[in-house]
């Protein structure tokens, strides 16, 4: 393959005349910095899997929304919880579904129902056969995209420091090669093609310690700053309202909502700190909740944030902001 031929991420919102059913439906209002976006087709090329770490709201989980939507490619999104298995993320198996409909099949008299090549390997749940155990295998966000044979999937697995150690490491056994997983109801082998296998981001905020060393030896990793330079998020703010082909917020407005936000989130004690979504959905209501924009003069003199709702999410961020009054 050539680097002409390569998929390539080049950061720019655009999207191709084609893209898969699955691929986000909208762009996202993502500044991907140069060397974020070098990581991201390193990760493309290499095929291993790209682990962003950083703060919460800083836009890791965002950056595979912009990746799947610019290189039109579907999107797979696995939420990591501290029960989650590697399996969830491959394939779930309804065996009590199946017995079920066996004892629905004995209870209409009906014949035991023979599996026949003439079965698909997917059924609706109106045409399931109990006999045929590949009605009753369901697949994860992993097990669809090693099934793709037309395309790349991007993958994301979010949060992954949620789960267990063994998880990240269970991972490592189909995130390598062959790239295969085994039905072990139905006895089949899924593999993905060679030319096609997955784009694998996943994000970590790093709340269970460092992730296994077997685990980030494979990995590409990358440490995701929020964006602190003020023209920096000025300038997701002029994307932001672009993609949306809505009119900006007046620049006086823009920039004094923006040095407020920076300040108060450098310089409050904050258990949890509101991010970039958080911040534009604060100036989108500076901008046009109330008949008239917020006065900037006014936004510079309040002593208590307007719209507070917006940007904090916790009893005792709450609280501590009520007691520096």
């Amino acid at each position: 393959m050539t680097p002409a031929e390569r998929l390539t991420f080049y950061g720019d919102g655009r999207q191709p005349p084609s893209p898969h059913a699955d691929a986000p439906p909208t762009p996202e209002a993502y500044l991907v910095s140069e060397p974020l976006r070098k990581a991201v087709n390193l990760a493309i090329y290499l095929r291993r899997p790209l682990l962003l770490e950083g703060d919460a709201g800083c836009g890791k989980t965002r950056l595979a929304y912009s990746v799947a939507y610019e290189l039109g490619l579907p999107l797979y999104r696995w939420d990591v919880r501290s029960s989650t298995k590697a399996q969830d993320g491959l394939y779930e198996y309804d065996a009590i579904l199946r017995l079920h409909d066996v004892e629905v099949q004995k209870g209409l008299g009906l014949p035991p129902a023979p599996s026949t090549e003439a079965d698909s390997d997917d059924s609706s749940p109106d045409h399931r056969n109990p006999g045929n155990p590949k009605h009753y295998r369901r697949f994860g966000p992993l097990g669809r995209a090693f099934r793709l044979r037309t395309c790349p999937a991007v993958v994301l697995i979010d949060e992954i420091d949620k789960a267990d150690l063994d998880f990240p490491n269970d991972l490592l056994t189909v995130l390598d090669d062959p790239w295969a997983f085994t039905i072990r109801e139905t006895g089949e082998t899924v593999t993905a093609d060679p030319h096609q296998r997955p784009i694998v981001i996943i994000t970590s905020n790093k709340e269970k310690g460092n992730l296994p060393a077997p685990f980030l030896r494979r990995c590409l990793y990358r440490y995701l700053d929020f964006p602190n330079d003020p023209e920096q998020l000025k300038a997701i703010v002029d994307r932001h309202y672009a993609l949306r082909q809505e009119p900006p917020p007046a620049a006086p407005l823009t920039t004094a909502a923006v040095e407020i936000f920076l300040s108060d989130r450098q310089e409050r004690s904050w258990f949890k700190p509101p991010g970039t979504s958080e911040f534009l959905d604060w100036l989108r209501a500076l901008h046009s909740f109330a008949p008239e924009p917020y006065s900037p003069t006014q936004l510079r003199k309040d002593t208590v944030l307007p719209y507070p709702e917006l940007l904090f999410k916790r009893q005792d961020d709450w609280r501590n902001a009520a007691k520096a009054l």
